[in-house]
């Protein structure tokens, strides 16, 4: 089983002395992956409900960066073997060829390391401050990847479709993982299951007991033979969220079938989190 890891770069303790120590320290230890969130902006009443809490708020000292390209170049930077992921990166909020762009370049800075965590959203209400349509998000998502991945192939990208036209042009630096870097994407609802068995090469669950894990990854392994795909062809992966990540947890989910597992961890100081990564490694890595 591998062990991932999501310290808590969106609140006020996501300094640049908190990233690059728990990064450095993270590579250190071996865990096999960071991964970083996203939003724009946040409000302090909306009508959206985050699906991971019973009271449908997102309960987080909002006042970190929360941008994943900054936290995760500036993580590539002191580590060496640890994989870099968003999750989830918000794509059809985006403009696919910045986007693209900043993949690349993540993936040509961290010489392969980088993870597409990717999503559809779940904030209406940020939609609505970057003037971007609700209703129409998930195909939206599914063509800006397909203009992501002309860019990213060698010579000469063109994509015309519903949502985006994009011009005969070129674009560098291509990525270091080829086609691209896996494209991973979160969510546990039979659309998010359907997007993987088509497009992805990984899925991200949250807050998932291993029961619920087994089902799910029943239902993807079904849809991909659909799509022509086998499970081989996907990396399942798993965040408890809630639920404490003991090593009887983790067997668990392996016996459901789940290849990795993401331990959220949170602190007010810098130490906090430092020491609760000492700890998941003695407990989950030796």
């Amino acid at each position: 089983m591998r062990i991932g890891i999501m310290p808590p770069t969106g609140t006020p303790i996501g300094t640049p002395e908190m990233i690059a120590t728990v990064a450095k320290r993270a590579d250190e230890l071996g865990f096999h992956s960071l991964w970083a969130p996203e939003h724009v902006v946040f409000f302090e009443e909306y009508a959206s409900r985050y699906p991971y809490t019973e009271d449908g708020r997102l309960h987080i000292r909002i006042g970190g960066p929360i941008d994943p390209f900054a936290v995760l170049t500036y993580a590539a930077a002191v580590t060496k073997n640890i994989r870099l992921g968003t999750g989830i990166l918000l794509v059809p909020q985006r403009n696919p060829v910045y986007t693209a762009k900043e993949v690349a370049s993540l993936d040509w800075l961290s010489n392969g390391r980088f993870d597409f965590g990717v999503g559809i959203g779940w904030l209406k209400e940020e939609f609505a401050a970057l003037d971007v349509s609700w209703p129409n998000r998930a195909g939206r998502t599914a063509e800006y990847l397909e203009v992501m991945q002309q860019l990213w192939s060698d010579g000469v990208a063109e994509y015309h479709g519903e949502f985006y036209d994009l011009p005969a042009c070129i674009q560098h630096p291509k990525p270091v993982q080829q086609p691209h870097p896996p494209i991973i994407f979160g969510g546990e609802s039979d659309a998010a299951l359907r997007r993987v068995a088509t497009q992805g090469q990984g899925w991200f669950g949250f807050d998932l007991g291993p029961d619920e894990a087994r089902e799910r990854i029943a239902t993807l392994t079904k849809m991909l033979e659909t799509a022509g795909r086998s499970r081989a062809d996907v990396e399942v992966s798993v965040s408890p969220l809630r639920r404490p990540a003991t090593r009887e947890l983790i067997e668990q989910y392996a016996g459901a079938g789940v290849e990795q597992v993401i331990v959220p961890i949170g602190g007010r100081e810098v130490a906090d989190v430092v020491a609760r990564l000492e700890q998941l490694a003695q407990e989950l890595l030796t």
